[in-house]
């Protein structure tokens, strides 16, 4: 399946899923390794930060009301508008072609988006990251894993049904490091038929 035929279909199922995701639940899991990453921010000094597949922005709010200036992005407009009816500057953008200068960020901010790139296509969409980081900018990549698989998900409740890409830990990590320098590495278990939550906290050498 080619890259923007994934794509196409991601933007329609998360356009057609929008409204439903703006009412779910913020795991608190998910708001600890906001707070975790946030420390390793403030730590370094970062004061900007880009959201990559920001969804409805609970992320980016939260960072936002952290005292960090948040830009998010999102391949589904319907989700940027909820974004922006919660205060946060966002734009309709592919993370796979960020339209921002070399190095305009301190820190790029991605949970369980990257997950949904083809394999052939990481290494380069990685790269397209790092570019818009600041020389020692921080990268938060997190999503579910812990099998080496790919593909669409025959049992996926959205439609059209989404593309998945699941690594192993020393999978992601390996790749992690052929473009960033690993900070620090957590895998949690989750209790919902997924085997665990990888979150890697990574910064531009």
């Amino acid at each position: 399946m080619r890259y923007e035929e994934v794509k196409a279909d991601l933007r329609a199922a998360y356009d057609a899923g929008a409204d439903d995701r703006a009412g779910m639940d913020d795991a608190p899991w998910k708001r600890a390794e906001r707070a975790r990453f946030a420390a390793h921010l403030r730590e370094a000094g970062a004061k900007s930060l880009l959201e990559i597949g920001a969804g409805h922005g609970v992320s980016g709010r939260a960072f936002a009301d952290d005292g960090f200036a948040v830009t998010c992005t999102d391949l589904s407009p319907a989700l940027v508008a909820h974004c922006r009816a919660n205060g946060l500057d966002a734009r309709v953008m592919d993370f796979a072609h960020l339209d921002f200068p070399d190095g305009a960020f301190d820190a790029v901010f991605g949970m369980n988006c990257l997950l949904h790139v083809p394999k052939a296509e990481l290494p380069g969409v990685l790269d397209g990251i790092a570019r818009v980081l600041a020389p020692g900018g921080l990268l938060y990549w997190g999503q579910y894993g812990g099998e080496d698989s790919e593909g669409v998900w025959d049992g996926d409740a959205y439609e059209p049904k989404r593309y998945f890409s699941f690594f192993t830990a020393d999978a992601i990590e390996r790749l992690a490091r052929e473009h960033f320098d690993l900070v620090e590495a957590v895998h949690l278990p989750i209790d919902r038929g997924i085997d665990q939550y990888q979150g890697l906290v990574l910064r531009k050498p």
